[in-house]
């Protein structure tokens, strides 16, 4: 078992999703954040790495602050496989292109930011559907974000299993982060992410404060696991309780200090800098709360 430790991670370009209404998100808030993060043992397969590497949005605002009180799970701790059929899900088995047709090939599946958004995000330009996978195509002066789900569905999700198959390609300086937005837009109501982090470097797990003012502190760590390589990343979260991340199955992390209870969104965002490459999403799955998708 490895001891914890904290460190603390810098970020410097900090978009955060503040859509008010379902259809037409407006500008994200614009701030930096520092997280505090704890390591935990790691299960099977995936093991703590250093933290080299900012998550997604990286700043430089390091601020001092008490250790969080986490919860470190075993090394043994596995996924239970589903007992009822996702109530959303999304393979991207239809071609579409970009530029119109994935937008409304996928419009019961996924909510992009409008074109243009903060001059950064490009969602219908960049994102397009073959061989099986969403395609976001970074060419390093257009970023992507939105919503996963329908559109009078994906915003209130109030705990619940949250999975996705990914990899990258390229992106070196670019990143994502996948997350669990408050649908309220009030940060404090709690952000979680995962996956989250550089392309070039580890990905990384993170439940941010919950506490107005401290926000930009999180309990989370990196793993070993890339983004180089397909895998797994599941969130599973209880409302009030607890939330637990596992990839590719196994329990990595897990929290029980800020753990949200009201509506939320499950989506990523992706910078518009860095290298040429791809994010190839294979799969989304969503257990609702109400259909048991909060019990591991």
């Amino acid at each position: 078992m490895q001891d914890a430790h904290d460190i603390v991670v810098d970020d410097d370009d900090d978009d955060r999703p503040t859509a008010p209404t379902r259809r037409a998100p407006r500008r994200p808030l614009r701030t930096s954040r520092f997280l505090l993060v704890t390591a935990a043992v790691v299960a099977a397969g995936v093991t703590l790495g250093s933290v080299t590497t900012a998550d997604a949005r990286p700043t430089v605002d390091g601020l001092p602050s008490p250790s969080p009180s986490v919860s470190h799970p075993t090394s043994s701790r596995t996924l239970a496989a589903p007992t009822t059929a996702p109530s959303f899900s999304e393979d991207f088995d239809t071609p579409a292109a970009a530029g119109g047709p994935f937008a409304a090939t996928y419009a019961d599946a996924w909510q992009p930011y409008p074109d243009g958004m903060s001059g950064k995000y490009w969602s219908g330009d960049v994102i397009s559907a073959h061989d099986g996978v969403m395609d976001v195509a970074m060419d390093g002066t257009r970023g992507a974000a939105g919503t996963f789900g329908t559109r009078e569905g994906a915003w209130s999700h109030v705990g619940g299993t949250f999975s996705v198959r990914a990899r990258a390609s390229g992106g070196d300086g670019n990143g994502a982060a996948f997350m669990l937005w408050p649908t309220s837009n009030v940060w404090s109501e709690g952000e979680l992410d995962f996956p989250e982090g550089t392309f070039q470097g580890t990905v990384g797990a993170f439940s941010h404060a919950m506490v107005p003012g401290l926000e930009r502190r999180a309990n989370g760590l990196h793993t070993t696991a890339t983004w180089r390589k397909w895998h797994t990343y599941t969130t599973v979260w209880v409302p009030g309780k607890s939330v637990e991340y596992y990839v590719d199955g196994a329990l990595v992390f897990a929290d029980t200090q800020y753990v949200p209870t009201t509506a939320h969104r499950y989506m990523f965002q992706i910078g518009d800098h860095g290298a040429p490459g791809n994010l190839e999403i294979d799969w989304v799955r969503v257990w609702s709360a109400s259909e048991g998708g909060s019990q591991p």
